[in-house]
């Protein structure tokens, strides 16, 4: 009994882990488990956890200040002075005020009541704190972008492995009847060489594909935040020769993080203006302070004969002049945000500019991977014929090896404009800043 309870433990404890110790990675789950464990996103974690420590801090600044002191001293020689002739008589008269030992114990507190720039620093909290949470959708559509991409990378490698495999099972049959033939005497054995110089090119690409595939899903396992050992195998989840339309919608630059991102920087550096013009405003403070103060000759006293003493007040501050200083800050503060704000024309500026050459690319690709598909199928019709026409005797091998290259071109361009393809859907999604709608719909 116990030891099914304790079977049953284990594979609770291990439940989570075994979600991902599966053999296939759809796209999807790839995200999931990179948005969980990539490192920019615990970075980004501690990123809003300091804003909102930041937002602390400003607050902290407009609560009662209390302060605690003490002192003790030992005067081993006490001060003289001298008191005037005629006080205590017609000889001025030496004398030393105080004792040999003095402890002080003071506290303060100290309460602004009115301070504009406080008051200042803490509405940026809110576009602070706005700030952290965009760099955290940043963080995400990064990860979301990159993982998407090397994904797509492995994709397009697998399904090149698979083409190279097969025109290696297809020259190598070939080659079969080439021998016969060669053998025979039927063809010159310079037919046969250039056909098996052909199927030894062919394997060198599969065995640098093989390499390209290794790299790829290493570089996929990084972006991930998985272990280098950990096994990763994608499946064949694109349904190959797939293309999926793209609608077209209207460009927004107020969905882009990145100008979200500046019009926050914006607003802050504009709070920060109005902070330094707030310096030149006067402040008041409520003020107390309460404290004990002991004399005494001996040193076991001067921790007993304690005297009280305490007071109340208001504290007000006026700055009259700075030396100009203030105002230079005013002019370097305003020169900022005027810097910023043409920054952020700038900005819309290329994000209309992205949008627009990822549409056009988008476009460009898609009708470029419909054509290469029905290419290939067309090119592989081409090739299965002339096969037969060749095994029956009616087509030349230069027909037959025309035919053949003919449709390895072919299948290279479709890998080509599906790499193109994939790599322009995802532009186009973070040129719109959609990609947290399109990893929702995965």
């Amino acid at each position: 009994m116990k030891r099914k309870i304790a079977f049953g433990l284990v594979a609770i404890l291990l439940g989570p882990l075994s979600a991902w110790a599966q053999t296939n990675w759809s796209l999807k789950q790839c995200i999931d488990y990179g948005l969980q464990n990539f490192g920019t996103t615990r970075i980004a974690q501690y990123q809003a956890q300091t804003a909102d420590q930041q937002a602390r801090q400003a607050l902290g600044q407009y609560l009662p200040q209390v302060t605690g002191s003490g002192t003790f001293t030992n005067n081993v020689k006490l001060q003289t002075n001298i008191i005037p002739a005629g006080v205590f008589g017609p000889e001025p008269v030496r004398v030393a005020f105080g004792q040999k030992y003095q402890t002080n114990l003071v506290a303060q507190a100290n309460q602004p009541i009115y301070d504009r720039s406080l008051l200042i620093g803490i509405k940026a909290n809110k576009p602070n704190q706005q700030l952290a949470e965009l760099n955290t959708r940043q963080t995400r559509e990064d990860i979301i972008y990159n993982i998407a991409s090397n994904y797509y990378q492995v994709f397009i490698a697998q399904q090149q492995i698979r083409l190279l495999r097969d025109n290696l099972e297809r020259t190598q049959q070939v080659l079969n009847i080439l021998k016969l033939q060669r053998d025979n005497g039927v063809i010159q054995p310079i037919d046969y060489t250039n056909t098996e110089v052909s199927f030894n090119n062919t394997r060198s690409q599969l065995s640098l594909a093989e390499n390209d595939l290794n790299l790829s899903i290493n570089r996929l396992k990084f972006q991930m935040g998985l272990s280098q050992d950990q096994q990763l195998v994608l499946p064949d989840s694109l349904s190959f020769g797939q293309i999926a339309p793209i609608e077209n919608t209207p460009f927004n630059v107020r969905n882009l993080v990145s100008f979200q991102q500046g019009e926050s920087n914006l607003a802050l550096q504009r709070l920060q203006l109005a902070r330094i013009k707030a310096g030149y405003q006067p402040t008041l403070s409520a003020t107390a302070s309460y404290g004990t103060l002991a004399f005494a000759n001996q040193f076991g006293d001067a921790f007993n004969r304690f005297t009280g003493f305490g007071n109340i007040g208001l504290s007000l501050r006026v700055p009259i002049f700075d030396g100009l200083q203030r105002d230079a800050q005013i002019q370097q503060q305003r020169l900022t945000v005027l810097t910023q704000e043409e920054q952020q024309k700038l900005n819309t500026s290329s994000f209309q500019l992205q949008f627009n050459n990822s549409q056009s690319q988008m476009q460009r690709a898609q009708i470029t991977a419909q054509n290469d598909e029905r290419t290939v199928k067309l090119a592989q019709e081409v090739y299965n014929v002339t096969t037969l026409q060749y095994k029956q005797g009616t087509k030349s091998l230069t027909d037959l090896i025309n035919a053949d290259n003919s449709y390895r071109q072919a299948q290279s361009n479709y890998i080509n404009s599906l790499i193109n393809y994939y790599q322009a859907r995802l532009d186009l999604e973070q040129s719109q800043g959609t990609l947290l709608n399109f990893y929702n719909q995965l």
